[in-house]
């Protein structure tokens, strides 16, 4: 059997190489030669530290003492309500987004597989039969078997740097899915409390409207008995109307919501029809939240850890690029047996064995080699620029949502006496309207104020608890790590 020659070049990009075929006995000394030709080349990588981005010490909105990370792993559990929480659940495990980033990061892995494979020997078998004639001879055949070995020694580290490269992907691959599911559980929640928030508008101007046609058969007796002008029972009927029209807005707002949350969880848009056309109450967040300093808050977002990866990543293949500069080795071997009929091949076969080591020196490719470096630490600045961006993004998401916590706090207790005193004025008005002591105009200023600051109330309280739903995303929770890598 003829020996198995495979040379390896030091990288695709080199369009000129020099090859050198040496005996197992020169091998050493190509080794020496091929590292005193490399040594005034430098191998030293790039900084490993993190960019230096700055945090602050504590948010700007006053905190409680911090509160370990677990503790918002599943922080729709903390507005106790069951069908929020088997949304949520259903959503993490059918939703089409959670999914592709799962099979996103089991491709991560399997090419993290291939490159640590690489590591490895490579050993294969052969058979082969042959029939050939020539001239008036016989025909004869060729029968031959054998294993083939090779193996390339990762003296300048390459493969070794290719592998962390495909191990920090699977890592960013890893947190992505995290953030994936913590954002997905937390548009579930602030969807679920839009629809709760719209029901509960429904209701109001369903209970306004019923006002207002009370009043307006008040005003159309007033108008048959001489007491009120058609006027005031014209003005009655448009605020009646006006109310009137805006139910069917809330409703094709709440059927949206419901269709947005069958989606979410991975059904057809009206699958939760049935389960969602109830009204429920709209789920309140415990008013004391703990907080973590900002520097565990970022240690704990999946999103910054996978940009973390991110800079990992890039710094491998930087090496691995400085790595693709220097010789590279092969060594390879072949082991068979060949006879002239299949029987004889075990017994009285002809034994071929041989041993090749090869190296590759790059010697002039025009400076791909170099630039392709330069391309590599381009990249890792961009991983880098891009994790100060995430940092920065992700102390900008909780202040925004402590103030926005705090803002809709301060409203909805204002709003809530607006809506008292409101309600009072309308009963009164409608009192003395009936008794002929003030004039429809003042009835109708007291009915539109007090439906304005009812919906207002609603609509605040439905912010309130999205609020709390975007400060749980913000402080990264929603995801654990354990069960994220138990899960998969």
């Amino acid at each position: 059997m003829n020996a198995m020659q495979t040379s390896r070049s030091s990288s695709p990009m080199y369009p000129v190489q020099a090859e050198r075929r040496v005996s197992p006995r020169l091998l050493p000394i190509a080794l020496a030669l091929a590292v005193a030709l490399s040594g005034c080349a430098s191998m030293s990588p790039p900084s490993a530290d993190l960019p230096q981005t700055p945090v602050p010490t504590a948010w700007s909105v006053g905190a409680d003492s911090p509160v370990a990370a677990t503790s918002l792993a599943q922080w729709w559990q903390r507005f106790n309500d069951p069908l929020l929480s088997t949304l949520v659940t259903q959503a993490l495990q059918a939703n089409t987004t959670v999914r592709s980033a799962q099979a996103a990061l089991q491709q991560a892995r399997a090419l993290r597989d291939v490159k640590s494979a690489n590591q490895l020997p490579t050993v294969s078998a052969s058979g082969s039969a042959l029939r050939s004639k020539s001239g008036s001879a016989d025909a004869g055949n060729t029968f031959k078997a054998g294993f083939d070995a090779s193996w390339e020694p990762d003296v300048f580290g390459g493969k070794r740097s290719a592998l962390n490269a495909t191990e920090a992907d699977a890592q960013a691959a890893q947190a992505s899915l995290a953030d994936t599911q913590v954002s997905i559980a937390a548009e579930v929640a602030v969807t679920y409390m839009e629809l709760r928030g719209l029901q509960a508008r429904l209701a109001i101007a369903r209970n306004n409207l019923a006002s207002q046609t009370e009043t307006l058969q008040i005003t159309d007796w007033r108008v048959q008995a001489g007491l009120a002008s058609s006027l005031d029972l014209e003005q009655a009927r448009s605020a009646r109307a006006q109310t009137n029209a805006q139910i069917p807005a809330l409703q094709t707002s709440a059927a949206q919501a419901q269709h947005s949350l069958a989606v979410l969880t991975g059904q057809v848009p009206d699958a939760l029809q049935a389960t969602l056309a109830a009204a429920g109450p709209l789920p309140q967040a415990p008013a004391e939240l703990a907080l973590n300093i900002p520097a565990d808050t970022l240690r704990q977002r999946p999103d910054v850890r996978a940009a973390e990866h991110r800079i990992s990543a890039a710094l491998a293949r930087v090496s691995q690029a400085e790595a693709a500069r220097y010789p590279g080795f092969q060594i390879s071997g072949s082991l068979g047996l060949s006879a002239l009929t299949l029987g004889s091949l075990t017994t009285a076969g002809t034994v071929a064995n041989s041993l090749l080591g090869s190296v590759s020196i790059p010697l002039f490719d025009g400076g791909a080699a170099r630039a392709q470096v330069r391309a590599q630490e381009a990249a890792l600045e961009q991983s880098r620029i891009s994790y100060q961006a995430t940092v920065l993004t992700a102390l900008k998401d909780v202040e925004d949502a402590l103030v926005a916590l705090r803002g809709d706090r301060e409203r909805l207790t204002l709003l809530q006496a607006a809506a008292d005193a409101a309600g009072n004025a309308d009963l009164l008005a409608r009192q003395r309207y009936s008794s002929g002591l003030i004039d429809f105009r003042s009835v109708l200023e007291t009915q539109r104020t007090l439906l304005s600051t009812q919906d207002s109330v609603e609509s605040t309280r439905a912010s309130l608890s999205a609020d709390h739903v975007r400060l749980y995303k913000a402080l990264g929770g929603g995801w654990a790590p354990a069960a994220n890598q138990a899960a998969l």
